[in-house]
């Protein structure tokens, strides 16, 4: 019993089943996640550890040495990558996809726990986080508020919001920029010390010893007990300007007022964030490495409408930037692009039948199969995101054909034969099941081998296939149970009649006539067809090669990023200056209307600062519609900060599938020394801005010009005089370098005091000599300048390792036109031909992903094609029809590659989908010749009469499937908004590639079935000879 005759049988089942996958496809719909793209973020861990005071070199050796050694052993590892600073080490570990980051992490923990001993003791204990290190915000909030200092904002955020917002489901952690965190300031004055034949050791032992909370035991009577406190009294500036820290000779109490400024400060004022001049506290929520963006925003949009009603009077806090916006206009606009798309698909359904009782037909299965598609995203697992929702944008017109390809032969049978609906609807179903079966298998044939690649693209695509598989099948279900029951019931034998139907009737023979003569015509002229075959699949192998390749097309995000590097060694004030100037030069653009806001930052990183000579800014753009392309305008920002003399500042737009805010072209070059290193890296930047001017913005992550004093001790005369080296350096610690020596309580919150020296009385290297130090013998003091000698130098603040080695990273931009694949070739090759043989070069960042995915996308397409003509083979029961089927493949490539390239586009990751998606739509309309000619030949037609006769006869499902299947795509090339630029690519590779397919399957297939196919024999021919040969062995006495 076949599902066709049953569902013409019994139409109530047939209604049951398509409202059972209704239901069911609508329940899976509210419980499926919403996100951007399928979770392909790799689960990264980081470890954090900080060692103040320590130079760059000694944090590496001493720590992130150390640490990665322990850690290489941790399973699933993928890559590390780690960069040692003054003071501070971070490793980042990233691991394979399928790695749970839970495990990942307490695997890290527990290397790390069994290092801890061998770390210097002054580090701190490293921090492992479930989150990238690389610090990226996805969301600030702005805390403003009338008559409040920053201090105070700072104060509040940190009582009152950062902890709500941590809790909220994916964020990583809060970090609060431009905030200054109250402080007690203890500033030094170094004469006064000296006057009273004091040290730095002595404030600090006393500021130690006076300001404690110490048990002070109980007194206890019969029936009572007291609990004796000893609170501390040292709670305002007043207070601790009392200390005593000695008494003279004259009795007289030296007191910390007499030898130091106290006051309530900040930990550190060298820090800002504004918008649009609006000095303010930045809330920077950072998301868990695998967590859901939209998620995370929900989550902190929802916490920051409940806060709103708490917050003191004055005081507002809104939302500046948002990374989630993008992502829900995207999504906003593939939802858009999926109703148009149903709508133009119906309407062509009715240009070519004329009727609009017919057209309901197959425009019922579309809403029926989408929504079904949704049952089989949540048995798999997956989430609606920007590619399961593009998959079933073009499934689409890959939904109606089946469809489509059922009524016809129905329409067809009532119109040639004289047949009654139910009757044409049993026959006719019948007669085209195994076609529908066959294209349905070569689509999901084509989609599923995606489902088995490995790495991010194989994330990304075994959701766009496995959705479109879905839809596929669901599909061809209804257009063997639905379609035909609704045939039976809806059309009726007369209704031709209607003046449309009448004239699309007519046009459509005028166009079978035409294309029987061509036909014809093109059938003697073989060699012509041949001759054009070959020429256009060399066309194809040139475009191919002329096309640039990218990894993903460069999108418009409605917001970018300023990055600001000023020299090594510059402060706070210099880099201010700049930043200001950045402000004023973008101030026009805003009051235009292209920007809404200009937020800065300054340091760009968090936490306990040593280096201020950088910082960042971040240009929110007015919404899609109501602004010039911000390509554009960032070449307007480029060329406006190009002028900057004493800073490198440059826009840079963050990019999708879990790419940070960095350079395109990232390479690596390790396998030396940092100095032979920073020697290779400068013959191959030189080589690069003498012979290739398309590389832009060329740097390095390796800078050896930071100044630094070196302090050489003079060891005899220190160990004669009595002086430790601990001495020394403690003392040039806290008047240099500032230290926290105890804490204080105010309103139930602890805050630092800290102990540094005057910083107006030491801005020059001179300013050293006058520090005293004593001696542990005999209680003098020393003047420093007779036991240290200084010396400046230059040196590295950074030193990076990738994989465990040492490297140097050379990044830059691409001019226009000049593809990530072009430069990364340009790249490899000047390396082999100009660095030495031991030199070692890797890619990372985005170049890493480009690298990974562009094999994969070769071997798909070839997998692709090879699983669909075994298919084919498998139900055509030869090896000669599949052939003659798949010769349409390279021709629908060579017009996708030309729609690339006239568009001007790339070959990237979602061009390569769409070519892969191209194997089976080329492939659908030749099964439908191929078949219906081998049905001919069976019932006895003439080889070049059944040929041309079924050819003539799906002339009209051929190109209603076509034209269907190009309408589903138009949406996607003409849609504009949030994402527009990745939807293009892939509708303009389906439209070209459809178009052209179509055109020469007409024409193609038919010659070469003409060619190859003469003497094969149709599927049954071995069931029938097989039949025969029993017959006459049983009619044998």
């Amino acid at each position: 019993m076949r599902l066709s005759d049953l569902s013409v049988q019994r139409p109530v089942l047939a209604t049951v089943l398509a409202l059972l996958i209704v239901a069911f496809g609508l329940l899976a719909m509210q419980r499926l996640p919403l996100q951007e793209y399928p979770s392909i973020d790799p689960p990264v861990v980081s470890i954090d550890t900080r060692y103040p005071g320590a130079s760059a070199s000694v944090v590496e050796t001493r720590i992130t040495q150390t640490l990665e050694d322990r850690i290489a052993g941790v399973e699933g590892i993928e890559l590390i990558t780690s960069s040692s600073e003054d003071g501070r080490s971070r490793i980042n570990i990233e691991f394979r996809l399928d790695m749970d980051i839970d495990a990942a992490a307490n695997d890290i923990r527990d290397r790390i726990s069994g290092a801890l001993r061998n770390l210097p003791d002054e580090a701190d204990p490293p921090e492992v986080q479930k989150a990238d290190s690389s610090e990226e915000v996805i969301l600030w909030l702005s805390l403003t508020g009338d008559g409040y200092t920053i201090p105070e904002l700072t104060d509040y955020a940190d009582r009152f919001l950062v902890d709500g917002f941590s809790v909220q489901p994916g964020v990583a952690r809060v970090r609060i920029g431009g905030g200054r965190e109250y402080a007690m300031r203890v500033w030094i004055d170094r004469n006064a010390l000296a006057a009273r034949n004091l040290t730095v050791s002595d404030v600090e032992n006393a500021l130690r010893s006076e300001n404690v909370e110490l048990p002070a035991g109980s007194i206890e009577s019969r029936e009572r007990q007291f609990i004796v406190r000893l609170p501390r009294s040292f709670n305002e500036p007043g207070d601790f300007s009392r200390l005593a820290l000695t008494q003279g000779e004259d009795g007289y109490l030296v007191r910390l007022g007499d030898v130091a400024r106290v006051e309530i400060g900040s930990v550190d004022d060298r820090s800002v964030f504004r918008a649009n001049g609006v000095p303010m506290v930045g809330l920077g929520i950072m998301k868990q490495s695998t967590a859901n963006v939209l998620e995370v925003s929900q989550g902190v949009q929802a916490e920051l409408e409940r806060v709103q009603a708490s917050l003191p009077e004055g005081m507002s806090l809104s939302l500046n930037y948002d990374a989630s916006v993008f992502v829900a206009g995207a999504i906003e606009q593939v939802v858009m692009t999926l109703f148009i798309a149903m709508g133009l698909v119906v309407v062509v359904i009715f240009m070519f039948l004329g009727n609009v009782r017919t057209t309901l037909i197959p425009a019922v299965t579309v809403p029926v199969a989408i929504i079904g598609a949704f049952m089989a995203l949540a048995l798999m697992g997956f989430s609606i995101n920007l590619l399961t929702l593009l998959a079933l944008v073009l499934a689409i017109g890959l939904i109606v054909d089946d469809a489509i390809v059922v009524l016809e032969n129905i329409h067809r049978r009532m119109h040639d034969y004289g047949e009654t609906p139910l009757v044409a609807a049993f026959k006719g179903t019948r007669q085209i099941a195994f076609a529908v079966i066959a294209t349905t298998l070569v689509l999901i044939a084509v989609f599923v081998p995606l489902a088995f690649l490995q790495g991010n693209v194989g994330r990304l695509f075994s959701e766009f296939a496995l959705t479109m598989a879905a839809a596929v099948a669901i599909s061809s279900v209804l257009a063997l149970s639905l379609t035909p029951m609704m045939a039976s019931k809806i059309l009726k034998p007369a209704q031709d009649d209607s003046r449309v139907a009448r004239a699309v009737q007519w046009l459509l023979e005028l166009t079978q006539r035409l294309y029987r003569t061509l036909l014809e015509w093109v059938l003697k002229a073989r060699l012509a067809v041949l001759a054009v075959f070959v020429g256009l699949i060399a066309a194809t192998v040139w475009l191919a090669d002329l096309l640039p390749s990218e990894y993903t097309p460069q999108e418009d995000r409605g917001s970018f990023i300023i990055l600001v590097n000023g020299p090594e060694g510059a402060t706070f004030d210099y880099i201010m200056d700049y930043m200001n100037e950045i402000e004023a030069r973008l101030q026009p653009m805003v009051e235009s209307g292209d920007m809404e806001r200009v937020v800065i930052r300054a340091p760009r990183g968090f936490g306990n600062i040593e280096n201020f000579n950088n910082g960042f800014g971040i240009i929110g753009l007015a919404d899609w519609g109501q602004r010039r392309d911000a390509w554009a305008i960032m070449d307007d920002v480029r060329r406006e900060l190009a002028g900057l003399p004493g800073v490198q500042a440059f826009p840079v737009m963050r990019q999708g599938f879990g790419q940070r805010i960095a350079k395109p072209v990232e390479f690596v070059l390790g396998g030396g020394t940092y100095e032979e290193l920073a020697e290779w890296r400068d013959i191959l930047m030189e080589h690069i801005r003498e012979d290739n001017p398309r590389l832009i913005g060329l740097d390095s992550n390796y800078r050896e010009t930071q100044p630094q004093l070196r302090v050489d001790i003079d060891y005899e005369r220190a160990a004669s005089l009595g002086v430790t080296v601990t001495e020394i350096g403690r003392t040039l610690e806290v008047l240099l370098g500032g230290r926290n020596v105890t804490r204080y309580l105010d309103n139930g919150q602890e805050y630092d005091v800290i102990v540094e020296g005057d910083r107006a009385s030491q801005a020059s290297p001179r300013a050293l000599d006058n520090i005293q130090v004593r001696s542990a013998r005999t209680g003098e003091l020393i003047p420093l300048a007779s036991l240290v000698t200084f010396r400046d130098f230059a040196g590295a603040s950074t030193l990076n390792r990738f994989n465990r080695i040492r490297s140097i990273t050379i990044e830059a931009n691409l001019a226009d036109g000049y593809s990530l694949g072009e430069a990364l070739e340009y790249l490899e090759a000047a390396a082999a031909e100009l660095l030495p043989p031991q030199a070692q070069t890797d890619v990372s960042g985005a170049s890493r992903d480009f690298q990974q995915a562009s094999g994969a996308t070769t071997f798909l397409l070839i997998l692709g094609a090879l699983v669909v003509f075994l298919v084919l083979a498998a139900q055509f029961e030869s090896f000669v029809h599949p052939f003659v089927i798949m010769l349409t493949v390279p021709l629908a490539m060579s017009g996708a590659m030309l729609g690339l390239y006239v568009t001007g586009q790339s070959l990237n990751i979602y061009s390569q989908v769409g070519l892969v998606m191209l194997i089976g739509l080329a492939a659908k309309n030749g099964i439908l010749i191929v078949e219906f000619a081998n049905q001919l030949r069976d019932q006895g037609l003439a080889f070049r009469d059944a040929l041309v006769d079924a050819s003539v006869t799906r002339l009209r499902p051929i190109l209603m499937t076509a034209v269907t299947t190009m309408a589903g795509s138009i949406p996607l090339i003409v849609g504009s908004g949030a994402g527009s630029e990745s939807r293009m690519v892939i509708g303009t590779v389906i439209l070209s590639g459809v178009a052209a397919a179509t055109l020469f399957t007409l024409f193609v297939v038919p010659v070469a079935y003409d060619l190859l196919a003469r003497h094969t024999g149709s599927p049954g021919d071995v069931k029938r000879r097989l039949e025969e040969e029993m017959e006459a062995s049983r009619a044998q006495p």
